[in-house]
């Protein structure tokens, strides 16, 4: 089940960020593992803004969360994880795919992220679900920032591409 993210789901936030941030560990990126999850405070803008949704398995225990901004016609994806105990069970995509008909809902026209070009979890997954690189020429100011902003938060030190797509759901009736 996805649902609209809580306050009392963020220290479960905090816990899954940082179990999949070991994963990283495994491609020699022990400094993005090391990273720290974002606060409780950060977490609680998204929250209240409503830009912020979980992902529960059956026992309604919190699976993975994502997170959006919103700049214009675009809905950002700050941030997709899943627990990785619960990896490889289409809970990104659906939760991708939650944030796709939030879109359509606000008359959005695209889906943008950044992430490690090289990582297979990373750039070759969101290919799959229909993302695609976006060259520097054809990036909004807004995005050309996030951009600047993760080189000095030292993302770049590995391989880093945007990607975007057209929002993809049907609107409900």
């Amino acid at each position: 089940m996805i649902r609209p993210a809580q306050t009392a789901d963020l220290k479960r936030i905090q816990e899954i960020e940082t179990a999949a941030g070991e994963l990283f560990r495994t491609v020699g990126m022990d400094a993005i593992a090391d990273d720290p999850p974002p606060t409780v405070e950060e977490l609680n803008a998204y929250v209240a803004a409503g830009t912020a949704w979980v992902a529960t398995d059956p026992a309604g225990r919190v699976a993975g969360y994502i997170l959006v901004e919103m700049h214009g016609c675009w809905a950002h994806i700050e941030q997709v994880t899943v627990h990785p105990e619960h990896g490889r069970r289409g809970i990104g995509a659906a939760l991708i795919a939650q944030v796709d008909q939030w879109a359509v809902e606000r008359g959005l026209e695209r889906l943008s992220l950044t992430t490690f070009r090289d990582v297979p979890w990373n750039a070759p997954y969101y290919q799959r679900l229909g993302f695609r690189h976006l060259p520097g020429t054809e990036r909004p100011a807004w995005l050309r920032c996030v951009v600047e902003r993760e080189k000095r938060h030292g993302l770049a030190s590995w391989p880093r591409t945007v990607m975007s797509r057209e929002v993809t759901a049907v609107p409900s009736a």
